[in-house]
């Protein structure tokens, strides 16, 4: 065997044993307190980053069980990434697609997919769009989705999960909500209705269209029998997402 296989095997057993020193066994050629250390550099720092990321979350499992959860994660999902930014949404992939816990909380994955938001708007390096025009002429002008607003449609009402309120049951109706950061750099997020989560789907579809069209098409939808409650009532609301910057004005 060459020299470069050989390294390869030596790395290939290091990072086994230090990912899940139950299941792989420690390299024969070093020192088990310098193992040790090594595992737990490594398993701390991936610990504290999601810890971080996902404070609520982490809040709602005793030490134990998140102990266990960020071993799982760590011994058996390869992320495709060398950057700890990016890891929280590989932690999604995992829970998504690799974790099989009966015990798990029912609304993980969608309270971990929040929170991995939040954070995605946070650290975003695309600038907030503000306007200038007025919003009086909005029916006729063409608007755009921002790029820093993402609306979302959770089973749960994730927003509101905490140690004192745990939903173990989805309630019947879905929970819309908009994540947002605004023109001071502030994440936000507000709960929103049937009706404007469907503006908002209307208007992340196009590039930009008339503010007139997009209510327009939702009066349709909805097949009021007095559409133009229906216009009013959404004009009403494109011009608050606008105040806020969840829309932006072409």
């Amino acid at each position: 065997m060459n020299n470069k296989q050989d390294f390869k095997n030596t790395q290939q057993a290091f990072a086994a044993y230090i990912r899940d020193p139950k299941q792989n066994p420690m390299p024969a050629d070093v020192a088990e307190p310098r193992m040790a250390m090594y595992r737990n550099l490594f398993f701390n720092n991936i610990d504290g980053f999601l810890s971080g990321n996902f404070p609520v979350l982490r809040a709602l499992l005793n030490d134990q069980q998140w102990l266990d959860l960020v071993q799982d994660f760590y011994a058996k999902h390869p992320c495709h990434t060398p950057y700890f930014l990016q890891i929280p949404a590989e932690f999604l992939v995992y829970l998504q697609h690799e974790r099989h816990c009966e015990d798990d909380l029912p609304f993980m994955l969608e309270l971990a997919h929040y929170e991995w938001v939040e954070m995605a708007l946070a650290t975003s390096e695309i600038e907030v769009i503000g306007h200038d025009k007025h919003l009086d002429e909005l029916l006729n002008q063409a608007i755009a989705l921002s790029a820093l607003a993402w609306p979302l449609v959770y089973q749960y009402p994730v927003h509101k999960i905490g140690p004192d309120f745990l939903p173990l049951e989805a309630p019947a109706q879905p929970t819309f909500i908009v994540v947002y950061r605004d023109a001071d750099d502030e994440v936000n997020f507000i709960e929103i209705t049937a009706l404007t989560y469907r503006l908002l789907e209307i208007i992340q579809a196009q590039d930009a269209i008339l503010a007139a069209d997009c209510l327009q098409q939702v009066a349709v939808e909805s097949q009021h029998p007095n559409p133009e409650l229906i216009i009013n009532a959404g004009l009403d609301i494109l011009k608050s997402l606008a105040e806020k910057t969840i829309i932006t004005l072409a």
